[in-house]
């Protein structure tokens, strides 16, 4: 009794050792697999639905099973005849080769579909991959760079062209877009933070500066008028010296004079030094005056001065605090790297999924700091 597959009969037991010791002895089994083959041709399945691409498979199936069960009949006469071995293999083979040629022959056109398929699904893929790279940088780029990839990234048209993965285009650049201006926003803070920095250090020099050169200015003014102030009081002093000398003398010369006569001279000098004292006191509270306006205005000075270093003292905290939250992210970063490394993942991966954890993007997870 035959055995039979979707495609050919295997020739009978009884006549097995005939078929398979005669030079192309299984051509009728060969022509039947053959014509099963012609008539699949005649008609090709659709190689874009599923049902045709699996019909090509099938069809290859089939003759795969053809092809096993000849090879098992022949199989079992070698064995059991070995004094015709090399006939037996000899056939065998050229069925096996046959039957294997047919086999790539209805398999091509879904292999090359497949190929096509790959290399079209592996485009888009690859397209993808490349607006999400444009989001990651190797250090941390400026304010120009990211404003420079964020125009490029907008550039990408994102349409039909992109076919089933329109959505997931769309999502990655959205994505991205988000990422980038994030940072954009982020690096555009610090650099005008420094520049403020910056200015506000040349203004501390610049106000030091001024300082020194008008305290100079005011000690060498200071210095003037003590040396003013000094040669009027021994100017003063020389002329009372003076005046006493001839008020002696004078009283020395007039002794005899009627005491009325000394009398009146007296009350004349005593209006004279009355005067003199007076004139005196007007002096001093004029130069105490002068004195009390500039304590004012140096003290004015100094109350803006300290305000000013204040403000810088207070930017420069917050940059260190700055730095020191960076610094102290930037460890838990690495750490969470470190361990998925660890686990099995290679550092690209490990690097992207902190990454996208610390982003806020993995839904039920975040970075504990």
């Amino acid at each position: 009794m035959s055995a039979v597959t979707e495609l050919a009969v295997v020739p009978p037991k009884e006549t097995a050792l005939t078929v398979f010791s005669t030079t192309n002895g299984l051509d009728p089994w060969l022509q039947q697999v053959r014509a099963k083959v012609d008539e699949f041709n005649k008609v090709l399945p659709d190689l874009t639905t599923r049902k045709g691409r699996e019909a090509y498979a099938s069809m290859a199936h089939q003759i795969a099973k053809s092809k096993t069960a000849l090879e098992a009949v022949g199989k079992e006469i070698s064995a059991k005849q070995k004094e015709i071995p090399k006939l037996i293999d000899a056939e065998r083979k050229r069925v096996w080769d046959t039957l294997e040629s047919w086999q790539k022959e209805v398999r091509k056109p879904l292999d090359d579909w497949q190929a096509a398929e790959d290399a079209r699904v592996g485009k888009h893929n690859d397209g993808i991959q490349r607006i999400k790279d444009m989001a990651l940088f190797g250090e941390t780029p400026p304010a120009s760079v990211v404003a420079r990839v964020i125009s490029d990234l907008e550039a990408v048209e994102i349409n039909d062209a992109w076919e089933e993965f329109l959505a997931e285009a769309a999502q990655a650049k959205d994505q991205a877009l988000a990422k980038l201006r994030a940072l954009h926003g982020e690096r555009t803070q610090y650099e005008d933070e420094q520049a403020e920095l910056a200015r506000l250090r040349k203004e501390k020099e610049d106000r030091d500066k001024k300082d020194h050169e008008e305290r100079i200015a005011r000690e060498a003014a200071e210095a003037a008028t003590r040396a003013a102030e000094d040669k009027a009081r021994l100017d003063r002093e020389a002329e009372e010296q003076r005046t006493r000398d001839v008020k002696a003398a004078a009283e020395k010369r007039e002794n005899d004079l009627k005491l009325q006569a000394a009398e009146a001279e007296r009350k004349a000098e005593q209006a004279k030094r009355e005067k003199v004292e007076a004139d005196q006191k007007a002096e001093r509270d004029r130069l105490q005056a002068i004195e009390d306006q500039k304590q004012a205005v140096e003290k004015a000075r100094l109350d803006e001065k300290a305000r000013a270093d204040a403000a810088a003292d207070e930017i420069l905290r917050q940059e260190k605090l700055r730095e020191a939250d960076k610094a102290h992210k930037g460890k838990i970063y690495k750490a969470a790297k470190e361990a998925f490394i660890e686990h099995g993942m290679t550092e690209d991966c490990a690097r992207l999924a902190v990454k996208l954890v610390a982003s806020g993007l993995i839904p039920a997870m975040s970075i504990q700091y």
